[in-house]
C-alpha cells in the first residue's frame, strides 16, 4: 500500500507526451503547477465530505501500448445513428470511430490532429484552472489525446441534427493505469448540438480516469451536454468541466454518475453574457462502497441570466454521495433568475448522503431559490405496491426506478434514455453495484 505522496509521486512520473510550440508551453506550466500542488485533504472545504483514501492505494502506472479493441467489444455502448469519437485508455481509436454525418461546418476530430486551428489554440486549457487544482494540471501535462468538437454558426451549417457521441473506453490492463481523457467543444454564435461524453469500463480493471472538458458557447449558441460515467467498480474517476456561456446562449446539461469505486465531477458554468440560459441536471445512483462527488458553481456574472438546476442522490449499502452546489450572482448580474434543488433518497442505514446547496448574492435585483432534502422511500407509496401483490424489493426498485428516471428522461437522445434505464438502472437496484 503507497501512501498519499508516493501515488502523487508517481503520477507525477507520467509519461510525457512531445508537443511543440504554444502546447508545450502550456504543458511545462502544468507540470510546474502538479509539482506545486498536491492530493487535496479534508482540510481542503471543497473535499471535507470526500474520503480519497482509497485512491491512495495504489501506484498508477501510464499506459504504456494501447489496447487493440474490435466493434464488437463496444457494441452495447453505441449510439445509433450518432457522430462517433472513441478513445481507447486516452488514445483515439480512428477504426471505431464514425465520423461519417459530420457535415460542412462541424469538425468532430481526435484533437492532436486540430492543434493548428486557431479555435484549439485560442481556448485549449485557457478556462480550465490547471494552475490551482492538481487533477487539472495532471490532466493538461499528460493527455495523450483528446476529442475537439467545432459547430459553426447558421451561415454555414446552424444545427446537427446527429448526437455528437464521445466514447473513452478504460480497458482492463495488468498494472492499474492513469488515463487523461480531454474534450474541447466550441460552438460559433447561433449553432446548435447534442455533445454524449461516455466514460465506460470493458472489466473490473484499477484504472484512474482523470477527465478535463472545456465549453465555449458564442452567443446565442445552444448546446444539449450529456456526462454519462460508468466506468467499473473498482476503477476511480476524476473529472473538470468549464464552460463559458457567451450572450443569449443555452448550456443544459444532464450529467449521471453510476459507476467507479470513487468519483467526482465538479462543473463550473460562467455566464459572461447577458441574457444567458443555463440548467444543469444531475444524478447519483450508487451502491456497495462506491463514493460519487459531484461539485457544480455557476458564476452570474452578467445581467439577464437564468439558471435551474435539479440533482439528485441514490445511494444504497454502505456508499456515500456528496453534492455541493454554489451559485454566485455577481455585482453586475441584475435581474439573474436562478432555482436550486437537491433531492436524495437513501435506500439503506448504513448509506451517507452529504448535500450542501448555497447562494452567494452580491445584487439586489435578483429571484434565487434553493432548496435540499434527504428521506427513504415512502411507506405509503410501498405499502400501496406491496398491497397491489408486488413483493417489497420489486416495489422498491419501481419506487427507485420512478425517482431517478425523472433525470434520465431529460438526456435528448432517446436511445441512450432506454439503454440506461433497462441496463444500468435495473443492475444497481438489483445490489449488482
Amino acid at each position: 500500500m503507497l501512501t498519499k505522496e508516493q501515488c502523487y509521486g508517481q503520477l507525477l512520473l507520467g509519461k510525457a507526451v512531445k508537443s511543440e510550440g504554444w502546447l508545450e508551453t502550456i504543458r511545462v506550466e502544468a507540470l510546474e503547477s502538479a509539482k506545486a500542488l498536491h492530493f487535496p485533504s479534508e482540510r481542503h472545504d471543497d473535499w471535507r465530505f470526500t474520503d480519497l483514501s482509497p485512491l491512495f492505494q495504489h501506484g498508477f502506472q501510464p499506459v504504456g501500448s494501447f489496447a487493440r479493441l474490435k466493434l464488437a467489444d463496444i457494441e452495447k455502448f453505441l449510439i445509433p445513428g450518432s457522430i462517433r469519437l472513441v478513445f481507447v485508455d486516452g488514445s483515439f481509436d480512428a477504426g471505431l470511430s464514425d465520423l461519417a454525418q459530420a457535415g460542412a461546418g462541424v469538425k468532430v476530430k481526435s484533437l492532436v490532429e486540430c492543434l493548428g486551428d486557431p479555435q484549439v489554440e485560442a481556448h485549449f486549457a485557457r478556462h480550465v484552472p490547471f494552475k490551482q487544482d492538481a487533477f487539472a494540471a495532471l490532466n493538461t501535462r499528460f493527455f495523450e489525446d483528446g476529442a475537439f468538437v467545432h459547430v459553426a454558426g447558421e451561415h454555414v451549417a446552424g444545427e446537427v441534427s446527429a448526437p455528437i457521441h464521445i466514447l473513452h473506453v478504460a480497458s482492463k490492463r495488468e498494472a492499474p493505469s492513469a488515463i487523461y481523457p480531454r474534450c474541447l467543444v466550441v460552438m460559433e454564435s447561433n449553432s446548435r448540438a447534442t455533445v454524449v461524453e461516455d466514460y465506460v469500463g470493458l472489466e473490473d480493471g484499477i484504472n484512474f480516469s482523470d477527465a478535463v472538458t472545456e465549453v465555449v458557447l458564442k452567443d446565442h449558441a445552444q448546446l444539449q451536454h450529456v456526462r454519462v460515467q460508468r466506468e467499473a467498480k473498482n476503477a476511480f474517476h476524476i473529472g473538470h468541466c468549464s464552460v463559458v456561456a457567451g450572450t443569449g446562449s443555452v448550456y443544459a446539461s444532464t450529467s449521471l454518475a453510476f459507476g467507479a469505486r470513487v468519483s467526482r465531477h465538479a462543473l463550473h458554468v460562467t455566464q459572461q453574457g447577458e441574457g444567458a440560459e443555463i440548467r444543469l441536471n444531475g444524478l447519483a445512483l450508487i451502491a456497495g462502497r462506491q463514493v460519487a462527488d459531484t461539485h457544480t458553481r455557476i458564476d452570474h456574472a452578467a445581467p439577464g441570466g437564468k439558471s435551474v438546476q435539479l440533482h439528485k442522490c441514490i445511494a444504497d449499502g454502505a456508499a456515500h454521495a456528496v453534492f455541493s452546489g454554489k451559485v454566485i450572482v455577481h455585482r453586475g448580474a441584475a435581474g439573474t433568475d436562478s432555482v436550486q434543488s437537491s433531492r436524495n433518497l437513501l435506500l439503506s442505514g448504513k448509506a451517507r448522503i452529504d448535500t450542501q446547496p448555497q447562494l452567494e448574492i452580491f445584487n439586489d435585483d435578483v429571484s434565487c431559490k434553493h432548496g435540499a432534502t434527504v428521506g427513504q422511500i415512502d411507506a405509503d407509496a410501498l405499502f400501496f405496491l406491496k398491497s397491489r401483490g408486488l413483493s417489497e424489493e420489486r416495489a422498491r426498485n419501481l419506487l427507485t426506478h420512478a425517482f431517478a428516471a425523472e433525470i434520465i428522461a431529460r438526456i435528448p437522445v432517446p436511445s441512450l434514455v432506454e439503454s440506461l434505464s433497462l441496463n444500468i438502472l435495473e443492475e444497481r437496484m438489483k445490489g449488482n453495484a
